[in-house]
C-alpha cells in the first residue's frame, strides 16, 4: 500500500493550519493587550490615545483573522474570539464614558457572541467611571451613565440561548446584574449625601441673612 501521496497531503493541511496559527495567535494577544491598554487610556480621558489604540487593536484582529480566513476551525479555537470579545468591550466603553451612540456588532465588526460578551465587561467599566464621578462629586452624570448600564443590561437579560452559542454569557450576565445592583447602591448613598449637603447649605445661607 503506497501512503506516500496521502502522508504528503495531510503534512501539508497541518503545515498550513499550524502556520495559520502561528500567526492568528500573536496578532490576537496584540489585539487583547491593545484593547486593555485603551481602556485604561479611557478611564484617564486620554481619548486620542484611546482612538489610537483601539485602531492598533482593530489591525491587529484583521491581521489575525486574515491568517485564519481558510481555517475554520483555527478561527473558531477561542482566542481569537476572546480578542473580539476585548476589543468589543474597548469600543463600547469608550462609547460609555465618551457619550457617544452606542456601536453595533456590525459598526464595531465582530460576531454577536464576542460583542454580547464585551458589552457585559463594559458594565464593570461603567460601573468604575461612576465611582470616579461620585468620588469628584458628579451625582447627575453618574446617574446618567448608571441609566446607560441598566439600559444594557435590559439587552443581555433577554439573549436566553445556549452557552455554547453565546460563550457563556448567562454568567457574564449574571456578573454584569450584581455590578449594577452594587453601583446603584453606591449613587443612592451619594445621592442622599449630596441632598443632606444642598440641604445644609441652605440652611447655612438662611441663617447668614437672618
Amino acid at each position: 500500500m503506497d501512503l506516500d501521496g496521502l502522508t504528503d497531503d495531510l503534512h501539508r493541511r497541518f503545515d498550513e493550519k499550524t502556520a495559520a496559527r502561528e500567526h492568528a495567535l500573536p496578532a490576537a494577544r496584540r489585539a487583547i493587550r491593545a484593547s486593555a491598554n485603551a481602556i485604561r487610556a479611557i478611564h484617564r480621558a486620554e481619548f486620542d490615545a484611546a482612538r489610537s489604540l483601539i485602531a492598533d487593536a482593530r489591525g491587529e484582529l484583521d491581521g489575525g483573522l486574515a491568517a485564519v480566513d481558510h481555517q475554520p476551525d483555527v478561527r473558531f479555537a477561542g482566542y481569537l474570539l476572546d480578542a473580539e470579545k476585548e476589543y468589543a468591550e474597548a469600543c463600547i466603553t469608550f462609547a460609555l464614558v465618551h457619550g457617544d451612540p452606542m456601536p453595533t456588532p456590525i459598526e464595531v465588526r465582530v460576531g454577536d457572541a464576542p460583542y454580547l460578551n464585551g458589552m457585559a465587561e463594559a458594565i464593570g467599566e461603567g460601573r468604575r467611571f461612576i465611582l470616579d464621578l461620585l468620588r469628584l462629586g458628579d451625582v447627575t452624570r453618574a446617574e446618567r451613565v448608571l441609566a446607560d448600564l441598566e439600559d444594557l443590561y435590559g439587552v443581555l437579560v433577554t439573549m436566553d440561548y445556549p452557552d455554547a452559542i453565546t460563550m457563556n454569557l448567562r454568567r457574564s450576565t449574571d456578573v454584569a446584574r450584581s455590578l449594577i445592583e452594587k453601583t446603584r447602591g453606591d449613587l443612592s448613598i451619594a445621592s442622599v449625601q449630596r441632598d443632606i449637603q444642598r440641604a445644609l447649605d441652605e440652611h447655612a445661607r438662611r441663617v447668614e441673612g437672618a
